[in-house]
């Protein structure tokens, strides 16, 4: 089994819903309930520069128009990415990767990156920010997890840094999901927890991988995962759920 040398819990897009999504204001909420380990999504400017966003559209979290990808970090760097969540938290911006990854070096906080590409950027989106957490991350004890949907930017992140642990997002049990996630060398397999029970997960520690879950945010789901014997949990409730 490979080595598991992160926390069991962990914080979705830096606090949940607590406060917005993928900000430095929501790693630091987080923090302040005692999270250790962050879950985050990075995607590509236009000019190639790794930056914090769940969606391709930039509508939903801040108050720019059209597609972030489209558009070059200068732009981006110039919206509001926290007015959509409350008053408090107006003004609040988009953060690099390279922002959230110095963040959590200087607080020894450990990150989960998912892997968001842009539609048509799936292996550029892989190979530059498994490049960026590298160098990042040199000389560290432990590494950051890419995690993405997408097999090609996992394969472009292995064959770029291929020391980087990897874990597969899965929605569904697609045919052959478990032989991809072997062909791309996965420490992990990160599934909608609804899909874990004995039989599944017993099939994924049988392969060497470890069992993450997302998004947990009941006590009865958390603590049937924990009855399973899966490893990691995902949650916007970082108010309900201790750190452990």
């Amino acid at each position: 089994m490979t080595p598991w040398p992160y926390p069991q819990w962990v914080a979705h897009r830096g606090a949940g819903k607590l406060a917005p999504e993928n900000t430095l204001a929501a790693f630091k909420l987080g923090a302040e309930h005692g999270y250790r380990m962050f879950e985050c999504d990075v995607k590509l400017s236009a000019d190639g520069v790794p930056f914090l966003m769940h969606d391709a559209t930039l509508e939903r979290t801040t108050n720019g128009v059209g597609t972030g990808g489209d558009q070059p970090w200068d732009q981006l760097s110039r919206l509001d990415a926290g007015s959509w969540h409350s008053r408090a938290y107006a003004g609040e911006p988009l953060p690099t990767f390279e922002n959230i990854a110095r963040y959590c070096l200087a607080n020894r906080f450990f990150l989960n990156i998912e892997i968001k590409p842009t539609p048509g950027l799936e292996a550029k989106t892989g190979e530059v920010v498994a490049n960026h957490a590298a160098r990042l991350w040199a000389g560290q004890d432990v590494p950051p997890v890419l995690t993405s949907f997408r097999p090609e930017s996992l394969l472009a992140a292995l064959q770029a840094q291929p020391q980087l642990p990897r874990g597969l997002l899965l929605d569904t049990l697609w045919d052959g999901c478990w032989d991809y996630a072997q062909k791309l060398q996965c420490m992990a397999v990160v599934c909608n927890h609804a899909l874990w029970d004995a039989a599944t997960v017993a099939k994924a520690k049988g392969l060497g991988m470890r069992c993450l879950s997302y998004t947990v945010n009941d006590e009865w789901a958390a603590q049937r995962l924990l009855d399973l014997g899966t490893d990691a949990v995902i949650t916007d409730r970082v108010d309900l759920f201790p750190a452990a």
